[in-house]
């Protein structure tokens, strides 16, 4: 710590100028250490600890666990026919109503939710993935590599989605949902790739990854350990919207009954119900609860990425502290004036 010393304020050591600069010793202690991988991965995802991020990952947490125990959660087989009860509204016997053959909607519902986080996750895994490799080394590397890679991804921009699935969905007479979930995967990750890319030649230059390279550290760790960490912010937005993409395009496919019907989700009820005329006859309890599931999941997804928007862009991230703190303090952030708070005790002191 340096100190300035003058006559007229301190008393200045011997054989030193009017005006001198003494170092005084440095405090004892430990010093910092250099950041390992484990805490820049966790400084990466403090992305999800804003309040949006956290009210969307509960919502896409419930469905994850509907999807997991939906055996046990739902009151029947999703296939049982009650010949008693035909497209009856929602009872205590069957809370959100029945089938046009008796079926129970609420365990379709239930039972559906498994098939759209397998694919929204699975599709979303394998676009992320083919993103990182191919946007992260595009970026880093030069010449005809990188232009190669760029030149694949741009080619995978323009393939159409929907009649490339139409076309594989029609190859097979029942199409597993593995196999519509690699196919949105195989088109859903162009846009991630060409972001990350982006970014990607936005850091090769920085000082960190060039004292990396002046090391002799190898690629995979240059990448694994310098950049990802650095690119973490940029991959969970490209994950969480592949999912989105993914889900929409499944429950669409199902809908207008490229997905076979017997294989339930949210999209394969609402086929079903507009087969059957539920839309025009009123039957809510049918056609209402799978779309509000959708819209559900469609919120949490949003929010995360809102929360992601936040934490990235540091305008947002200021403006949403900035709010934050005045609603402790019990200000209305929506006030045009600042309200100027003083304290009772030092008006009576003065």
């Amino acid at each position: 710590m340096n100190t300035i010393v003058n006559d007229t304020t301190a008393q200045r050591p011997a054989n030193t100028p009017a005006t001198a600069t003494v170092r005084s010793p440095a405090p004892a202690g430990k010093a910092p250490g250099k950041p390992t991988f484990w805490s820049k991965l966790g400084a990466a995802f403090a992305m999800f600890r804003n309040r949006k991020s956290i009210t969307g990952l509960s919502i896409l947490g419930f469905f994850v666990l509907v999807a997991i125990f939906a055996d046990v959660l739902a009151p029947y087989s999703p296939t049982k026919v009650d010949n008693t009860a035909r497209l009856q509204p929602p009872s205590a016997e069957h809370w959100l109503g029945t089938t046009h053959i008796g079926e129970d909607v609420l365990s379709q519902v239930i039972h559906g939710t498994r098939g759209v986080i397998v694919v929204g996750f699975l599709a979303a895994i394998i676009a992320t993935v083919i993103a990182i490799v191919v946007g992260v080394l595009s970026g880093y590397l030069r010449g005809w590599r990188s232009e190669g890679l760029s030149a694949l991804t741009n080619v995978f921009l323009v393939i159409p989605g929907i009649p490339l699935i139409i076309i594989v969905a029609s190859m097979f007479e029942d199409p597993p949902l593995i196999l519509v979930a690699g196919v949105l995967g195989l088109i859903g990750w162009a846009w991630g790739a060409r972001v990350l890319r982006a970014q990607t030649m936005s850091l090769r230059s920085r000082d960190f990854v060039q004292a990396a390279r002046a090391n002799g550290e190898p690629l995979r760790r240059i990448i694994a350990v310098e950049m990802l960490p650095n690119l973490m912010a940029l991959i969970a937005a490209s994950f969480v919207g592949t999912v989105t993409a993914a889900i929409i395009g499944l429950t669409t496919l199902s809908y207008i009954g490229i997905i076979p019907v017997t294989t339930y989700n949210w999209g394969t009820i609402l086929n079903w119900a507009s087969a059957q005329g539920a839309f025009r006859q009123g039957q809510w309890w049918w056609f209402l609860p799978p779309g509000l599931c959708i819209a559900a999941i469609g919120v949490a997804l949003s929010l995360i990425n809102f929360g992601i928007d936040e934490y990235v862009n540091p305008r947002l991230r200021s403006a949403g502290e900035r709010a934050r703190a005045m609603k402790k303090k019990g200000m209305n952030v929506n006030d045009t004036v600042t309200v100027v708070r003083t304290d009772m005790k030092t008006q009576e002191d003065a």
